[in-house]
């Protein structure tokens, strides 16, 4: 009887907990079943023309045209919800066409963004002084997301406790490098 109870009590926690697993937006939630990489797209554009890709990197410039804007991404690998990872690794850069306009402010350099969309051919810009071929996406769907947060470095972290904060330490004017008594 107790097994029975036990079998149902972590059946129904699996249940709940994976109703909480996180999905991808619903711009980029569409996924192809083979996604071609970037740099064999780039040694073979012809033979990947048309095919639907979602990649995803951090923005390195966005163009602003009359009808489309051109934003410049340098490609990272993806997560299971479609985020660049936070590595150092690229396979190289695509141009993603986005039908309207983007703020470059609010989609500025090294804002993280995934695009799906089509393949459209190729597009010879300059890097520099480098003529680089981008695969060009016309996209279907994008997604700009919101910065990672900044880890919070706690100043009283190397005392040991009780003494981690000014509210426990009676030595703290004295020992701390911003309020010694004598600098003043």
């Amino acid at each position: 009887m107790r097994y029975g109870i036990w079998m149902f009590v972590l059946l129904l926690c699996g249940v709940l907990l994976s109703g909480c697993a996180s999905r991808p937006p619903a711009a980029i939630a569409d996924v192809p079943e083979e996604i071609p990489v970037l740099s064999v797209v780039r040694a073979d554009p012809e033979g990947w023309q048309g095919r639907e890709v979602r990649w995803g990197g951090v923005i390195a410039a966005v163009e602003n045209r009359p009808e489309h804007t051109l934003v410049e991404v340098v490609a990272r690998p993806l997560d299971g919800r479609g985020r660049p990872r936070e590595v150092d690794a690229s396979e190289g850069r695509f141009l993603a066409h986005v039908q309207g306009f983007l703020d470059p402010v609010v989609h500025a350099e090294g804002r993280e963004f995934t695009v799906t969309g089509r393949l459209d051919g190729v597009v010879h810009r300059p890097i520099g002084e480098y003529r680089y071929a981008f695969p060009l996406v016309r996209t279907i769907g994008t997604h700009l997301w919101a910065p990672r947060p900044v880890p919070v470095r706690d100043p009283y972290y190397h005392y040991p406790p009780p003494f981690h904060s000014p509210l426990y330490d009676p030595w703290y004017p004295f020992h701390h490098p911003y309020y010694r008594p004598w600098r003043y």
